[in-house]
């Protein structure tokens, strides 16, 4: 479907630019499309090393009992349209090597299915962070483009530098780590549990809004930070939870790399719409020629243009890549565009 460079082909007919307008549409609707893919270890009476569509709830406990669905109940309340569960089958051996087999297995099976977010539905070893990570990033390489986020233990949860070290070892635009747990009504829950509301609000967010100061359905935070330690989060590439006196918010939507959630969605939609609209229904039908090269640059701008018209990104230029001749069975585009960021720091200067 596409990895780091793709040979597009479209054809000239009716239908080529609505469908990049289509999926164009699809992305800025957000929930309407939002999937979240979560490996369930506990599930009932669900048949092991099997997916499940998970729109509501009540289909969640109907399928794995009322005790199983906490990760899919927040995924859903976090605003994704859907949880893609995976039953994880039963690891029988708790050698290492044994677990790490089972946990790369699950990882490979979801490579076959189509998700916004990936997450855990609690802990994991620092072992199994890293090789999902890694897993991610492999996928990035062969255009198959998705957000990972990650949490920490209930001890990480009191500790910002633990949770900022862990921001450190899983550094990189496509990863979320978030580094404080909640209370809900009394009930605690730690980094890793919520990381799954956060991965619903993520997948549920539209790409032309930002989760920054987004409000989550918690009434307190683990620990609260002091504004110096929320600072050092920051740097860090942290994603910070804070009580403002009134409600658990979210501080900033960041990446672990540094860079904000919206743009970082925006670059994934934009990787997988053009790769797969492409794949599925132009390569191969149109000649390589001035004006078949005319019809796909048309084609890509107009999906860009509806992706401006929605304040995703600006100043777009579509043009034959001069460094690289596109001849014979190959096209290559450069595309530039500007992204648009949230107003999320505001300086007033009041004088009287």
């Amino acid at each position: 479907m596409g990895g780091k460079w793709d040979t597009i082909s479209l054809p000239v007919r009716p239908g080529l630019y609505l469908n990049f307008v289509e999926a164009a549409a699809a992305q800025i609707k957000g929930g309407a499309r939002g999937t979240v893919a979560v490996p369930l270890f506990v599930y009932g009476s669900a048949e092991e090393g099997k997916f499940y569509t998970i729109e509501k709830e009540s289909e969640a406990i109907t399928l794995f009992g009322a005790d199983n669905v906490q990760p899919i109940r927040f995924i859903l309340d976090g605003g994704a349209k859907e949880a893609l569960v995976y039953t994880m089958p039963v690891i029988v051996s708790k050698e290492e090597g044994a677990e790490q087999a089972a946990y790369t297995a699950m990882r490979e099976a979801f490579e076959a299915r189509n998700f916004n977010v990936f997450v855990y539905p609690g802990e994991v070893s620092a072992t199994e962070q890293n090789a999902t990570l890694s897993w991610c990033l492999s996928n990035r390489e062969e255009g198959k483009h998705f957000l990972v986020v990650f949490g920490g233990t209930s001890i990480e949860d009191q500790d910002v530098d633990k949770g900022n070290e862990r921001t450190t070892r899983l550094t990189d635009l496509y990863a979320v780590n978030l580094i404080n747990g909640v209370e809900i009504n009394g009930t605690t829950f730690t980094s890793s549990q919520y990381a799954t509301y956060v991965a619903g609000l993520i997948a549920g967010t539209a790409i032309n809004r930002s989760i920054t100061y987004t409000p989550v359905r918690a009434t307190d935070v683990t620990k609260r930070l002091r504004k110096s330690e929320i600072q050092k989060a920051l740097e860090a590439g942290s994603l910070v939870l804070v009580h403002d006196g009134e409600k658990v918010k979210v501080e900033q939507g960041l990446v672990t790399g540094k860079e904000k959630i919206r743009a970082i969605r925006a670059r994934q939609a934009i990787s997988t719409d053009i790769a797969k609209t492409a794949a599925d229904s132009y390569i191969g039908r149109l000649d390589n020629n001035a004006d078949g090269q005319a019809a796909l640059i048309s084609a890509v701008k107009a999906y860009l243009e509806r992706l401006e018209l929605n304040n995703v990104l600006t100043g777009i230029t579509v043009v034959l890549d001069p460094d690289r001749p596109s001849v014979g069975d190959s096209v290559f585009l450069l595309i530039s565009y500007t992204e648009i960021d949230s107003m999320e720091r505001i300086f007033l200067t009041i004088k009287i």
